[in-house]
C-alpha cells in the first residue's frame, strides 16, 4: 500500500467512526423561569443534546466562563443580567472558554428593535417563547452538521496538493487560519469589506485542503453577504461547518 491509499484508507476508517459515534452538541440553558428551563432542557436532551442549565445571569456567566458549549441559549430577563449582557460580558473576555460560542437568545416577548439589538450584539437567531420541539430542533441544527457532509476530501486534497506529506503540511495551515477566523468572526462580520476578501482568500485554501463543505459553505457566505454584513442564519451555518471542520483537522 502506497502513502496515498494509505492515507484515504486512515481517513475513511475515521469517517466511518465519527459518523458512528456523532459528537453530541453540548448547550448552556439559562433561564429563571424553572417551566421554561425544564422544557427546553429535556426538549434539547430528547433532540440528542448533551444540557447545563442556569437560572441567572451570574450563573450562565460562570459556567461559560469555565465550560465550552456549542450553544447559548440565554433568557433576555434573568436576575444577575440578561441574555444581551451576558452576552457582551463573554464576548469581551477572549479567555472565556466560551466567549465564541453562538448565541441564541430567547424571551415571551421582543419589540422589533430588541430584535435588532440582539441581532448586531452577535446571537444568531431568538427564539420565542413558548416554543416547540420543531423550534428546538431548528435551533440544534445551527451546531450541527449533516452526517453526510464530505467534511474532508482526502482525494480532492491530494489531487491538488500532489503528496500526502504536502496535504499533510497544508492542513496544519488551515487548522491556524480557521481557529483564527473563529476568534475574529464577531469583528468581521461588522466590516463586509474586510469579510468578503477574507472569505476569498479561505475558498482557496480549502480547495487545496479538501475542506469541501466548508468551501461550499464559504461560497454560499460570500453569495449572501451584504453591506449591512451577513444574515445572522447564514453566518451560524457557516459557523457550524467551520467548527465541524475543525475537529476534522484535529481528528
Amino acid at each position: 500500500m502506497n502513502d496515498k491509499d494509505f492515507v484515504l484508507s486512515e481517513r475513511q476508517e475515521s469517517c466511518s467512526s465519527s459518523l458512528r459515534q456523532a459528537p453530541r452538541p453540548h448547550v448552556l440553558v439559562a433561564d429563571d423561569d424553572p417551566g421554561s428551563c425544564r422544557f427546553l432542557g429535556d426538549g434539547l436532551r430528547s433532540l440528542g443534546a448533551t444540557v447545563e442549565t442556569a437560572s441567572s445571569g451570574e450563573d450562565a456567566l460562570e459556567r461559560a466562563r469555565g465550560g465550552k458549549f456549542d450553544l447559548l441559549l440565554l433568557d433576555c430577563r434573568m436576575p444577575g443580567g440578561g441574555a444581551l449582557h451576558v452576552l457582551e460580558q463573554l464576548r469581551g473576555e477572549g479567555d472565556a472558554a466560551s466567549a465564541h460560542s453562538m448565541a441564541v437568545a430567547t424571551s415571551a416577548e421582543l419589540a422589533a428593535s430588541d430584535r435588532g439589538d440582539l441581532l448586531a450584539a452577535g446571537f444568531s437567531d431568538i427564539l420565542l417563547k413558548p416554543c416547540t420541539l420543531t423550534d428546538l430542533r431548528h435551533v440544534l441544527a445551527l451546531v450541527q452538521v449533516e452526517p453526510s457532509a464530505s467534511v474532508l476530501d482526502d482525494g480532492a486534497a491530494l489531487s491538488s496538493s500532489g503528496d500526502a506529506t504536502t496535504m499533510r503540511a497544508l492542513r496544519l495551515l488551515l487548522r491556524e487560519e480557521l481557529a483564527l477566523l473563529q476568534h475574529e468572526l464577531e469583528q468581521l462580520r461588522g466590516d463586509p469589506v474586510a469579510f468578503a476578501e477574507r472569505l476569498h482568500r479561505l475558498r482557496s485554501s480549502c480547495g487545496f485542503c479538501g475542506a469541501t463543505a466548508l468551501a461550499e459553505q464559504t461560497m454560499q457566505l460570500q453569495q449572501q453577504l451584504s453591506p449591512r454584513g451577513p444574515a445572522p442564519a447564514a453566518l451560524a451555518s457557516f459557523n457550524a461547518v467551520l467548527r465541524a471542520t475543525l475537529q476534522a483537522l484535529d481528528g
